[in-house]
């Protein structure tokens, strides 16, 4: 029952717990066959129209979450020193140049190099050093990328992609959407594959999309 047209990869740099799939997803790929299409969107976008403040004024709950990351991290054999820089202070435009290098191709490498500075080297995406250096790594000149990922273009590319992430019913990041079924979570990966191979959930099916 498996759909020949892979994964959505739904996601916004900022979310924290997107670190862990972004830094997954190769070996996920790899070893399963299954193809992700990288879809940047812009989830603080969707969480205000939901009013969703998320961690704002929640001590506890932040503390809990960079725990959680660090152990869920640990397990999968990656660097997460946390806290990080949270939230960021140049969110959209993190993400403005993850539509231009979903356009050119060349956005989960990017997106892979700005999370690792961000969870490694506790600098923020969208800021300076991690942006241009992030885009060297890959092989971009900032001086061509910038200009582009702030036109109006661009733009317009992010609101479209915003807009059929509510279309679909995307709230968060990260979210794997295999046609209409939607997988909230990293911790979610492991049945968005199962459901792409097998169009269900149980046992059975768990057993045999292991990867």
């Amino acid at each position: 029952m498996s759909s020949t047209r892979g994964i959505d990869f739904w996601f916004a740099v900022g979310s924290t717990y997107t670190y862990l799939s972004v830094m997954r997803l190769p070996d996920i790929e790899r070893d399963s066959g299954i193809a992700f299409r990288w879809r940047p969107f812009s989830v603080r976008q969707i969480m205000r129209e939901m009013d969703n403040r998320h961690l704002q004024g929640k001590p506890k709950k932040y503390a809990y979450m960079w725990r959680d990351i660090a152990r869920r991290a640990e397990m999968y054999g990656l660097t997460a020193i946390v806290p990080v820089p949270h939230p960021l202070q140049e969110f959209d435009l993190a993400n403005r140049v993850a539509v231009l290098r979903a356009q050119e191709d060349w956005c989960a490498a990017y997106v892979r190099a700005t999370y690792r500075r961000w969870f490694v080297d506790g600098q923020e995406p969208g800021s300076e050093p991690n942006l241009s250096a992030s885009l060297r790594e890959v092989g971009q000149d900032p001086a061509r990328v910038l200009p582009l990922a702030t036109g109006d273009e661009i733009g317009r590319l992010y609101e479209e992609a915003t807009d059929e992430a509510r279309t679909l019913g995307v709230f968060g990041s990260p979210t794997f959407a295999v046609g209409q079924e939607l997988f909230w979570g990293d911790d979610r990966l492991e049945h968005a594959v199962m459901w792409h191979r097998h169009g269900r959930l149980d046992p059975a099916a768990s057993a045999a999309s292991k990867v």
